[in-house]
């Protein structure tokens, strides 16, 4: 659930260079600030570094909702945004959510990661071409921003909590596999499992995060 941010390839690392702190914050979706962001970066590839912390975590949960290995879902969503620094020059400002166009560019690079698998495993079915509607379906959004915000919370639990989050409900470990990983009782690993489900809960019902 929780995740390493993927590095992004031919760009640079750290906080993008002049841009205001404040322009950055306040950048929702399709808002003037996010068309600010956009040409800054279109002007100078160094600034898509703010995109990239923007909206990073909306992309990863659409593409690790879809693509079910967490390798492969950090490797799809590093290719997402290889492939939009490598787009922006020709990206065109037209109001809608800059969003919508990476989840255009999700949505091909989940396909080509599938037919790419299709070798080894049977290839699951291709996902909704939301970007055929630049507008999106608002559930569909709302649903990826909760998942969004999910992962979020999860990166924020105490360490062995967020372990036993991952093992348990990423790799599908059973209570057993986990208790011997850890070198602890079955009866705790259920305990660390609980308090972290707890803890989420709060965490999305108290509306923090």
């Amino acid at each position: 659930m929780a995740t390493r941010r993927p590095a992004r390839k031919g760009s640079a690392k750290g906080v993008a260079k002049g841009v205001p702190a404040e322009a950055k914050a306040g950048a929702a979706a399709g808002s003037p600030d996010e068309r600010a962001l956009v040409e800054a970066a279109q002007s100078d590839p160094a600034k898509f570094e703010a995109l990239y912390e923007l909206q990073f975590e909306r992309i990863y949960a659409f593409v690790a909702s879809r693509v079910r290995d967490r390798a492969s879902a950090e490797d799809v969503t590093s290719e997402v945004f290889h492939k939009a620094l490598g787009s922006l020059a020709s990206y065109e400002w037209r109001g809608v959510p800059f969003a919508a166009w990476l989840l255009r560019i999700a949505t091909n690079a989940i396909v080509d990661h599938a037919k790419r698998a299709a070798r080894e495993f049977p290839a699951p079915p291709d996902p909704p071409d939301l970007a055929d509607d630049p507008d999106m379906q608002a559930s569909e959004m709302r649903s990826i921003e909760h998942r969004a915000k999910l992962f979020r919370l999860v990166g924020q639990l105490p360490a062995v909590q967020k372990q036993v989050v991952y093992e348990r409900f990423v790799e599908q470990r059973s209570i057993r596999e986990i208790a011997l990983r850890l070198g602890k009782t079955e009866g705790a690993v259920k305990q660390l499992q609980l308090r972290a489900v707890q803890n989420l809960r709060a965490q999305m019902e108290g509306g923090h995060g």
